[in-house]
């Protein structure tokens, strides 16, 4: 009834006019408010009159209506929607999001009638998926832009962003996007090693598309043998699995040496004989033989891009950076409060996909000496320790401050950002906030003994922290934080070095616009860093 209300003009002095107009109809032989009890979009629209399609053509050709006699009896305006002119209907129906249409298509027949109108499909493809595609040639195929939107976009909507596949320590990047009249998962893989600044590289994993009117066509793209028949189940709302089921689509004539030399290629851009070291072609060959197994039958889960605030030091997001022999992998950058996190989403045998590869203090800047004395690596790791040293004691002394005796009613005082444990400043909170130090640069170069694949690294910083990085043994046996230095480059590009290793990994942001990637909240954020870091372990 509140629905009949809104849409027929009720008033508090007067009846239903809906049901007033429907047995005024049924007096003269007609019947066109009759009630209709489909909720889905795919049914929102189904039937018709004659008179009905003439009006859809006279609005999608854009022709006015020929006589605006329709405004209501004796000149009045018109009280109910019912009234309107059937362009007027088409034009307010267009603006409402999909997801409403079932529910106004069931009001009346009428209604229903007008919805069948393709106009308004096409704007809500264009509006809510961003399909600019001329989806009039849909027509030579019988698919209507309603087919579209309500089984292809509409019913595939909740795989659509960035998803991380379950592939044991490796993980990934998938990005489902709308590409014209298709829906296509990409995953994304880093530049070959060591160039961390190129762009990123992609390959299908699969496609969703429309061939006729009944339903979605879901194919594999995986191998070289063009695409063939898959199959994608949505578990829940951010989980979704895919399955080829003609995997011989994957197999090459020359078997498998021919697949991994194909791999390799791809993978890391030279061949078996190009990599001289035994360590790097074993994890090489571990990583093809464990990835390729799955075929393609892979599980995903969501992931969100960090939020970001005017108080972090750079804009958080996706980057590539160097890990040694493993080549390049996929980092996240997200910022809590003092702390900065890098979460891996791509992973290795070492460290796995979801672990925090590296941690950054933010409370802690580092002076860096001068360039002669920042090649003796002594004396970075020697003012790296004290650093180390002064965040044990301040974590200490919190702790024993917050375990002190005191109310019940009043809790242990926290510091304040910028502040230690007895309200100090800290170096941090002296020497003002990281966002506006960052503005200057000084030379930097990497200390004697520290190894970087990549050589061509930024030979001036913005500024330095104190961090934590992971390390771990072959299958993450015994990980633990061992302390390092975090290097600001510049917007777009930062380092870690790590002191146990005598190593340097450098990063790069991912300079690609991902779409419906955004976290809905700050802690539906957290919450997603905690749940594959959980998987991970």
């Amino acid at each position: 009834m509140a629905v009949c209300a809104r849409l027929c003009g009720v008033g508090p002095a007067r009846g239903c006019r809906r049901r007033g107009a429907a047995r005024e109809q049924r007096r003269g032989g007609g019947g066109d408010s009759e009630p209709d009890t489909d909720t889905d979009p795919e049914e929102a629209g189904g039937g018709g009159s004659a008179v009905d399609e003439v009006a859809a053509e006279r609005i999608e050709g854009g022709r006015p209506a020929p006589q605006p006699a329709e405004a209501g009896p004796a000149g009045r305006a018109p009280l109910s929607l019912l009234e309107l002119p059937p362009e007027l209907l088409v034009q307010i129906f267009g603006s409402l999001p999909g997801t409403d249409l079932p529910s106004l298509a069931r009001v009346c027949t009428t209604f229903r009638r007008i919805l069948r109108t393709d106009t308004i499909w096409r704007r809500r493809c264009r509006e809510e998926y961003g399909v600019c595609e001329n989806l009039r040639k849909l027509e030579i195929t019988g698919v209507s832009c309603r087919d579209v939107y309500a089984k292809l976009l509409h019913r595939y909507r909740h795989i659509l962003g960035l998803w991380q596949p379950d592939i044991g320590p490796y993980g990934g990047l998938l990005n489902v996007v709308v590409d014209g009249l298709f829906i296509i998962g990409w995953m994304y893989l880093p530049p070959h090693d060591p160039h961390v600044d190129d762009p990123m590289r992609f390959k299908p994993l699969f496609r969703i598309h429309l061939m006729e009117r009944k339903c979605a066509t879901v194919e594999c793209m995986y191998g070289h043998k063009g695409p063939h028949n898959g199959h994608i189940q949505i578990v829940k709302k951010d989980e979704f699995s895919t399955k080829c089921n003609q995997t011989d689509h994957h197999r090459m004539s020359g078997g498998r040496q021919e697949e991994f030399r194909t791999w390799l290629r791809e993978e890391w851009g030279r061949t078996l004989e190009d990599i001289f070291h035994e360590h790097m072609q074993e994890l090489i060959l571990m990583k093809f033989i464990y990835t390729s197994q799955y075929d393609n039958c892979l599980t995903y889960r969501r992931i969100y891009l960090p939020p970001s605030t005017p108080q972090d030091l750079i804009q958080p997001g996706l980057f590539k950076g160097t890990y040694g022999s493993h080549g390049l992998e996929i980092v996240m950058l997200s910022f809590h409060g003092k702390k900065a996190k890098g979460t891996k989403i791509t992973g290795d045998p070492n460290i796995p996909a979801g672990q925090q590869t590296v941690e950054i203090d933010l409370a802690h800047p580092l002076q860096l000496p001068d360039i002669e004395t920042l090649r003796d690596f002594s004396e970075l790791s020697r003012l790296v320790l004290e650093v180390q040293e002064q965040v044990r004691r301040e974590e200490q002394e919190q702790e024993e401050e917050e375990h002190s005796q005191q109310p019940a009613s009043q809790p242990a005082a926290r510091p304040h950002q910028g502040e230690g444990a007895e309200g100090e400043e800290t170096a941090a909170g002296a020497e003002g906030p990281p966002q506006e130090k960052a503005a200057a640069s000084q030379p930097f170069v990497l200390p004697m003994g520290v190894i970087s694949r990549n050589e061509d690294y930024p030979r001036t910083c913005r500024i330095c922290f104190y961090g934590t990085g992971l390390i771990a043994g072959h299958g993450f046996t015994s990980p633990e934080r061992t302390p390092g230095v975090f290097v600001l480059f510049d917007d777009d590009r930062f380092g870690f070095i790590w002191l146990e290793l005598k190593s340097f990994s450098l990063y790069s942001r991912i300079k690609v616009s991902f779409q419906n990637a955004q976290a809905p909240s700050p802690e539906a954020f957290d919450e997603m860093l905690k749940n594959i870091q959980s998987l991970a372990t």
